[in-house]
C-alpha cells in the first residue's frame, strides 16, 4: 500500500498507535504504566544528592530526579516536567525547562521571542508564519519571560488550527505557571499514543481508527516480527539486536555471502535499517554495534551512512565513536519504553 498511513487502535488493552510508510512499519507507540514524558508536576524537594549535582522530588507517582540545580532547599516547591521514562528502580527524570507543545506551536517559557522551525526555510512562509503567532499572541499574551515556537508542520494554510494551538498552549501555560502553591500534584499528563500520533505525526495520512485498524494494516504482524532479535537485511545479510541490563548489542552477519565486499554491503546495509529498529523496538542508552568483517578505510562511509539515517530521527542519538576492537558506540536518549516489556 502506498503513502502513509496511521493506525490508532489496542494492544492488549493499551492504547497503541502506529505510522505505516508505503505499507512498512515506521513508529509504533503503545501506552505503559509510567508517568509520560511531557507531565508537568508540582514537585517538592525532598534531598540533594552530592555527588551528583542534583536532587530528589516528591511526586504523586514517586520520587523524580532533578539534575544541575542549586538554591534550593527540602520543603521548597517548583514546576518539573517529565523528559522520558524511568528505567526500573530508578527515579523520574525531569527538567525545570517547561515546554507547552501541541500539532502547530511550542510555548517556551523562559526563553521569550516569536519564532519559526529552521527546518521552513522560504521566507515567505516564514513572514506569514511570523503575522499568524503575532495575532494570536496579541489576542492571548504568553506568560511573562515566555516564547513561542511554530513547529515545521505548520503553514498558513492551517492559519485557523495555528491559531487555536497557540492560543490553548499559551493559556495551559498561564494556568500552570501561576499553579505553584500547594503540596505535590499532577498538573498536566504528557500525551497518549494516538495524541501524540496526531501531534507528531502531522505530515497527510489516512487514518484508520478503531478496534481491528492493527489487523487491517499488518501492523499485528510487524509487531510479533520485533520481538525476535534477528533482522533479515535486503543483502542476505542480518543483524541481531539484543538489549542487555547495562547495553544494546547489535551484531551484524554477511550470512551466505561471501565476496569480497560482503561486509561492507550488509554493514551499509544495517546501519540504514539501525534508526528504524531502535526507534520501533523503543531501544536507547548505550548502544554497542560489532559491524560484520571489513577494511578499516570503509568505517567512514559506514558510519556516514548512519548519520545520514538519523537526522530524520526525533530521538536525540549521538555517535560516539569507535572502540580499539573495532567496535562502533552510540548514545541515545531514553524517551520510550523498550518494546519488550510492553508486549
Amino acid at each position: 500500500m502506498k503513502g502513509r498511513t496511521i493506525a490508532l487502535d489496542q494492544w492488549d488493552g493499551r492504547e497503541a498507535a502506529a505510522l505505516l510508510v508505503d505499507g512498512q512499519l515506521e513508529d509504533l507507540l503503545i501506552d505503559a504504566d509510567l508517568p509520560r514524558p511531557g507531565s508537568i508536576y508540582r514537585g517538592v524537594v525532598e534531598r540533594p544528592m552530592k555527588g551528583q549535582g542534583g536532587l530528589f522530588l516528591r511526586t504523586p507517582d514517586g520520587n523524580a530526579f532533578l539534575r544541575q540545580v542549586k538554591g534550593l532547599s527540602p520543603g521548597d516547591r517548583l514546576l518539573v516536567q517529565v523528559t522520558g521514562y524511568a528505567e526500573p528502580g530508578k527515579a523520574i527524570p525531569v527538567t525545570t525547562r517547561l515546554l507547552f507543545k501541541s500539532r502547530y506551536a511550542i510555548v517556551t517559557p523562559g526563553a521569550p521571542g516569536i519564532n519559526v522551525s529552521r527546518q521552513i526555510r522560504d521566507d515567505e512562509l516564514r513572514d506569514e508564519l511570523l503575522e499568524i503567532a503575532h495575532e494570536a499572541v496579541a489576542e492571548s499574551p504568553l506568560p511573562e519571560g515566555a516564547g513561542v515556537i511554530l513547529r515545521s508542520s505548520a503553514h498558513p494554510d492551517a492559519a485557523d488550527a495555528i491559531m487555536d494551538d497557540l492560543l490553548a498552549m499559551s493559556g495551559l501555560a498561564r494556568a500552570v505557571l501561576a499553579d505553584t502553591e500547594g503540596d505535590a500534584e499532577l498538573l498536566v499528563e504528557g500525551d497518549g499514543p494516538h495524541a501524540l500520533a496526531w501531534r507528531e505525526w502531522a505530515e497527510p495520512a489516512e487514518v484508520d481508527e478503531g478496534e481491528g485498524a492493527f489487523d487491517r494494516h499488518g501492523v499485528s504482524d510487524a509487531v510479533e516480527a520485533l520481538r525476535r532479535a534477528k533482522v533479515s537485511l535486503p543483502t542476505g545479510g542480518s543483524m541481531v539486536i539484543e538489549p542487555t541490563s547495562a547495553l544494546v548489542a547489535v551484531d551484524v552477519n554477511t550470512g551466505g555471502d561471501t565476496s569480497p565486499a560482503a561486509g561492507l554491503k550488509a554493514n551499509i546495509a544495517a546501519f540504514r535499517e539501525l534508526p528504524r529498529q531502535l526507534r520501533l523496538r523503543g531501544l536507547g542508552g548505550q548502544i554497542v554495534i560489532d559491524p560484520a568483517p571489513m577494511v578499516k578505510k570503509d568505517r567512514r562511509q559506514i558510519e556516514s551512512v548512519l548519520k545520514a539515517a538519523l537526522k530524520t530521527e526525533t530521538t536525540e542519538t549521538v555517535v560516539a565513536g569507535w572502540t580499539t576492537l573495532g567496535l562502533l558506540e552510540l548514545q541515545r536518549k531514553r524517551d520510550r519504553v523498550a518494546l519488550k516489556d510492553l508486549i
